[in-house]
């Protein structure tokens, strides 16, 4: 009985409160008035009932705010990747997201849907969540600002800076004539108008520019700490510029804008003076990530948003106000990534793509329909990159900076994505700028920043080094070249073992190269050399434990797979080493669209990356990819504690393993390993070229060297330190699903070169 003690008592009470509860509501019936009670409800029918309440939630405000976000984010993800695919930055797939959902495409092809998912009354509630997305952003874009490079070069960086500001802002006022003269706009002064025009036509894209940079390796060069500084001068002066054209255009001249000047000179004075020494005091005491508690991160946010608040009631936007709160935030690094952790992910995957998106829906690329409004668009470009890019480049050469770099600036500072948006979206928003410029106006800013990075291409093209001496060709081709690319230090330093163990006597014929690659959008500009630093500390204490030279390479990239392939080739590797430690969904079509990722490395992922079986979380194929592409050898580590390869088996399956005597050479001679050949299929008997190259080896090396058919006992694989097979044999291995599989060691999967 006491067994079924607490689920007597459970069914009781249950049962006692239902009756209770039953016995209320009959009596609450007889209070109702008559009327009530005797009145019948409409009805039509049950499932009719629950298709109108269903209709009626799908029209809620809540729910059609929440399908625009879910549709947004994963539109603005799939172009992101297109982009990153075609060597583009991921704002350039974000911006023609936006405008894919606006009129211009959707709402042109499919009106009814368009309407359906973005009503006009649900406008205003996209336009205030971007609001709040752009305050975020424009306050990391503030502490993205490293005031000490400013201090440091300042000189130079303000010439070039300045120019490219002076110069396409007077060509935009030029401009705003002829287009005032032929188009005036409605009950616009040309005042509020030219300066708009003007502004438009200067602005540069810092966190852009800074993305580029990273991806092409040249934050460490003198030319990107050049660009880095030019484009932080640039946003600066151009953000002040604004404040004051926004005083201006709201006053409505001059002479009444002086107040608000005043009033925003008086708020800077504050910041400077008495905010940023109370936050800087905040900050060397609560300067790690460890420290910032809950209140902490409050202090930090009432600062940003009470600043957002004055400068928009001050009448200068409350963007300047989040620019400025994050430009006087604590200067050191760790706090800056600490705090920018915090707010990033919120403000650039969830918030800003609806600023995209409320920009595309403003964007009607349809009210173009004359010949003369797209030859007027096509005047807009040239303008704007005839003063952008030739102010740059005149600027910098004017310096001291060589023609190749100097075109190089020009290019990086005509980058204009987001931030030109957000001027353009302000003029919108302050009447200045009509619809049909307005668009003109964003076709600029996208095909300005598209052509970013095959300006780079073609300007690195003409001014490409001259080939280095067949002499140095000739010693370089006699070196055994590895690369050994790595996410992970462990993985890095397993693979370097392993590279060890195929070079360790003949240590000044081998270079071994370890790369080490970072998503574009996990790093800023100001910690990519403390990032550089911690990525490669431990595998270089064990390089100078094995007395092993190794170079090392550190990348910045949106493509990291196109990356290794590129780097391989580039360097002309004769060996590519990976290692196996993939997330559930990576190479899915969830990873790559929404980087939807875990830690866990699911050993089924593996099974389907080498038999390339089909799956719905491995549409595609990284390993494969790179293999594909790369012209090297390639192993990929699955690794389990590899250290040395003194005893390994190499199972042969297929009649094309014969490449793997290359391998099985390097480990006798170097390492003095104790080889296994394990002829599966006797593959050997009918194969003479094969059977012949490992009879050699055994002259060779006698002792190191064994052939066998028999099956081998756990006790042997137990003993090994590592199992090298060719990838189409390890694909007809698991296929098979051999029980041996699962005492497997350490394993290395090759592939051969590409015919």
């Amino acid at each position: 009985m006491r067994k079924y003690r607490n689920t007597i008592f459970y069914v009781v009470l249950i049962g006692t409160l239902l009756a209770v509860m039953y016995w209320v509501i009959h009596l609450g019936t007889q209070l109702q008035a008559p009327e009530l009670i005797g009145g019948e409800k409409i009805s039509k029918g049950a499932w009719q009932d629950f298709t109108s309440t269903l209709l009626h939630s799908f029209k809620h405000p809540l729910a059609i705010l929440l399908a625009q976000i879910v549709t947004i984010i994963i539109a603005a993800r799939i172009m992101g990747w297109i982009c990153i695919k075609i060597k583009q930055p991921v704002v350039i797939g974000e911006m023609l997201a936006g405008i894919i959902l606006g009129p211009s495409l959707l709402g042109l092809y499919f009106p009814e849907f368009s309407h359906t998912l973005f009503p006009i009354e649900s406008l205003s509630n996209l336009q205030f969540l971007s609001q709040i997305g752009l305050i975020l952003f424009m306050f990391i874009i503030g502490m993205e600002l490293d005031l000490n490079v400013l201090r440091n070069k300042a000189h130079d960086a303000v010439v070039i800076s300045h120019a490219s500001i002076v110069i396409p802002f007077t060509l935009g006022i030029t401009l705003a004539y002829f287009l005032y003269l032929f188009h005036p706009p409605t009950n616009v002064e040309f005042l509020s108008y030219s300066l708009f025009i003007g502004i438009s036509m200067s602005i540069t894209a810092f966190p852009v520019l800074a993305r580029i940079i990273q991806e092409r390796g040249l934050q460490k060069s003198k030319l990107g700490a050049m660009a880095i500084t030019c484009a932080a001068a640039d946003d600066i002066t151009a953000w002040c510029i604004l404040a004051v054209v926004i005083a201006i255009v709201k006053a409505g001249d001059f002479a009444s804008s002086l107040y608000t000047i005043a009033m925003a000179v008086a708020y800077v004075l504050i910041m400077i003076k008495i905010v940023r020494p109370f936050l800087m005091r905040v900050g060397e005491v609560k300067g790690s990530k460890e420290a910032l508690s809950k209140p902490v991160v409050a202090i930090f946010f009432i600062v940003l948003l009470f600043s957002a608040y004055a400068t928009e009631v001050i009448g200068i936007h409350a963007l300047f106000g989040a620019f400025m709160a994050g430009a006087i935030m604590p200067e050191g690094s760790r706090f800056r990534t600490a705090f920018i952790e915090k707010i990033e992910d919120v403000s650039t995957l969830l918030l800003l793509p609806l600023f995209f998106v409320y920009t595309g829906l403003r964007t009607q690329i349809g009210l173009l329909n004359d010949p003369q409004l797209w030859m007027i668009t096509v005047v807009i470009i040239l303008v704007a990159v005839i003063g952008k890019f030739a102010g740059s480049t005149l600027a910098a050469r004017f310096v001291g900076q060589s023609w190749k770099d100097s075109l190089s600036i020009g290019a990086l500072m005509n980058t204009r994505g987001l931030m030109e948006l957000i001027v353009l979206n302000i003029g919108y928003d302050l009447g200045v700028l009509s619809a049909e410029l307005f668009s003109m106006m964003v076709v600029m800013a996208l095909i300005t920043t598209f052509m970013t990075g095959p300006s780079l291409d073609l300007i690195n093209f003409l001014y490409r080094p001259k080939k280095s001496s067949l002499q140095e060709n000739l010693q370089n081709k006699a070196k055994f070249k590895i690369l050994l690319s790595f996410a992970k230090s462990n993985t890095g330093i397993s693979l370097l073992h392993l590279a060890n163990a195929l070079t360790l006597k003949s240590k000044k014929n081998a270079e071994i190269t370890a790369l080490h690659i970072e998503p574009s959008n996990e790093l800023h500009h100001y910690e990519v050399e403390t990032q550089e630093l911690d990525s490669f500390r431990e595998i270089k204490q064990v390089a100078e434990e094995l007395e092993q030279p190794i170079r090392t390479v550190f990348k910045i990239s949106g493509d990291i797979d196109s990356e290794i392939v590129q780097t391989s080739n580039e360097r002309e590797q004769d060996l590519l080493l990976l290692g196996v430690s993939e997330s559930i969904y990576e190479g899915s079509l969830l990873g790559r669209f929404l980087d939807f990722t875990s830690r866990i490395v699911n050993p089924e992922k593996l099974f389907h990356t080498v038999t390339n079986a089909e799956s719905p979380f491995t549409t595609f194929d990284r390993n494969q990819q790179i293999n594909a592409k790369v012209n090297a050898m390639v192993g990929i580590l699955i690794d389990k504690n590899f250290v040395k390869a003194r005893r390994v088996i190499v199972p042969v399956v297929l009649k094309n393993d014969e490449f793997l005597c290359e391998m099985i050479q390097r480990l006798i001679q170097h390492s003095d390993a104790q080889i296994i050949v394990w002829d599966l299929n006797q593959v050997l008997r009918h194969q003479e070229s094969f059977k012949e190259k490992l009879r050699q080896l055994e002259q060779l090396v006698p002792n190191h060297l064994t052939i066998t058919e028999k099956e081998l006992d756990y006790e042997t694989w137990q003993e090994q330190d590592l199992m090298l097979i060719s990838l189409p044999s390890w694909n007809k291995i698991v296929n098979k699903k051999v029980h041996w599989l699962h005492s497997t060691p350490s394993t290395l999967l090759m592939a051969d070169r590409k015919p």
